[in-house]
């Protein structure tokens, strides 16, 4: 084989055998992010093609990247899994090598904060945003637009841009795809927000089990510093902005924006009431922007295409569960779920139907298979009782207890809630309690009534949206999978 070969080393592939296959490299290799389809990884590009370097486990591992190539699949560009995708936010990933500026500035890289700082009209970047109708890819689905006029409209001369990169769901991987793979469409988007909103000082907080997006954002940024396209007096122009990384220690309480702040603070991360809302009064008391990864990914490809040729946008999600191919994928925003989970997918495994899509964690809910047609949007998810959230989508065979993944993510939420309010701290204690009492088949029919009453008053009363939202998936389960509660109840209580 000839031409370039480009390597994925991205946490995925890395956990295949990556490393090892390039330490044995004798061919120039060209480490880059996540491909997308993670299950067939290792993954590698030679001459524009696709290949899977996997093998099976009861083979012995390769001696050399070369004998991997020598045996290697090719995954065709005709895979529906690549095919359908529109990638905007991941454009570079895959591309790129992450911990090399110039080959991601040769890509585009900064080319539209360059744009932005030549026309030097903060507002303007403002209405392109509002008129796109981008929402925050974050979870809550706040109109982005709206929310950066609110802090460009604070008075005072100091603010805040902060990246919320706590991407914390179970199943959920697709912040930690674009940081590893392409770090400066973040800091880029980042400093073109900071720019329209008049901020100085950038926060992008990630999470410790991330240490390689970590390493390379560390990379990325000071590269940009040393470049000129972060710090003082930006490419020649008045505009100042410095980004620094701050590591939280797991908390999923640090997700909620004002428990990030605390942390970011240095203080324990744990919510408090708004109002006042971080736009006011954020990270030591400034008017602070929150937008995730994802959203923040999304300004270069906005402001390069123009708002008509953007159209509704796109969505990054990570496919997992009982499904033939996982991965990372981005598609047009409304697609069908039904392409996501089948066409792409490949559905369920062999012998095994598919009975739902988990979709938001432990925020979100379950969406049934008779509903796989439902296109993925915020209001359509919304509808069925889940949310999109963040983009984790993890996908259920006709295996699967409803009741039993319901207890995973309330016990999921018990452990991580924080602790300060008490529907939240009793509460998912209390949801878990009966929820294990079902599965041991001792539970009855008060017991279940109980169960659901319980669900409305921890989502009522919780001060933050770690405990508004924990009682989702108990909630979807019991609308769209009532029987599989009603078939744990003691013998006694059946047909009551």
């Amino acid at each position: 084989m000839s031409g370039c070969l480009r390597l994925c080393t991205a946490a995925s592939c890395r956990s295949r055998g990556a490393l090892a296959l390039l330490e044995t490299s004798t061919l120039p290799v060209k480490e880059v992010g996540c491909l997308g389809p993670c299950s067939e990884g290792p993954l590698a590009v030679m001459d524009g093609t696709l290949l899977s370097l996997q093998q099976a486990a009861s083979e012995p591992l390769e001696p050399s990247l070369a004998a991997a190539l020598a045996r290697s699949r090719a995954i065709s560009s005709e895979d529906s899994f690549l095919k359908l995708q529109r990638r905007l936010v991941l454009a570079r990933c895959g591309v790129v090598d992450p911990g090399c500026i110039n080959d991601a500035l040769a890509q585009g890289a900064y080319q539209q904060l360059q744009a932005v700082l030549a026309a030097d009209n903060p507002s303007a970047v403002i209405e392109t945003v509002r008129r796109s109708g981008l929402r925050g890819r974050g979870g809550a689905g706040y109109p982005t637009g709206l929310k950066w006029a609110t802090v460009a409209a604070m008075p005072g001369e100091h603010k805040v841009v902060v990246c919320n990169a706590d991407e914390g769901d179970p199943g959920a991987f697709m912040d930690r795809t674009l940081m590893e793979g392409d770090p400066h469409t973040l800091l880029e988007g980042m400093a073109i927000a900071a720019f329209a909103v008049g901020a100085q000082q950038g926060y992008i907080y990630v999470r410790a089990e991330y240490p390689l997006a970590i390493e390379r954002l560390r990379t990325a940024i000071a590269a940009a510093e040393v470049r000129g396209w972060l710090g003082k007096g930006i490419r020649g122009s008045r505009f100042n902005v410095a980004i620094e990384l701050r590591v939280g220690a797991g908390a999923y309480v640090c997700g909620e924006e004002t428990a990030l702040i605390h942390s970011i603070e240095g203080r324990r991360g744990v919510p408090r009431p708004r109002p006042p809302y971080p736009a006011e009064h954020g990270v030591f008391g400034l008017p602070t922007l929150i937008n995730n990864v994802e959203t923040f990914g999304n300004i270069p490809a906005l402001l390069r295409l123009g708002v008509e040729a953007y159209g509704a946008g796109t969505k990054v999600f990570s496919l997992t569960g009982h499904v033939r191919r996982s991965g990372v994928l981005e598609v047009p925003m409304g697609t069908p779920l039904r392409t996501i989970v089948e066409t792409m997918g490949g559905g369920a495994p062999p012998g095994r139907s598919i009975k739902a899509v988990q979709t938001g964690g432990p925020s979100g809910g379950c969406v049934p298979a008779s509903a796989l047609d439902t296109p993925v949007d915020y209001d359509s998810l919304k509808a069925l009782g889940t949310i999109m959230g963040s983009g984790g989508m993890v996908v259920l065979d006709d295996t699967t207890n409803m009741v039993d993944l319901a207890a995973f993510f309330i016990a999921f939420s018990r452990e991580e809630s924080c602790g300060k309010c008490i529907p939240c701290r009793s509460g998912t204690v209390q949801l878990e309690m009966l929820l294990r009492k079902l599965l041991e088949r001792r539970g009855s029919a008060a017991d279940l009534s109980q169960l659901e009453s319980l669900c409305h008053t921890v989502a009522d009363a919780s001060l933050c949206g770690l405990g508004q939202s924990a009682p989702k998936p108990v909630l979807s389960t019991l609308r769209h999978f009532r029987s599989d509660y009603l078939e744990l109840l003691r013998p006694a209580e059946v047909g009551r």
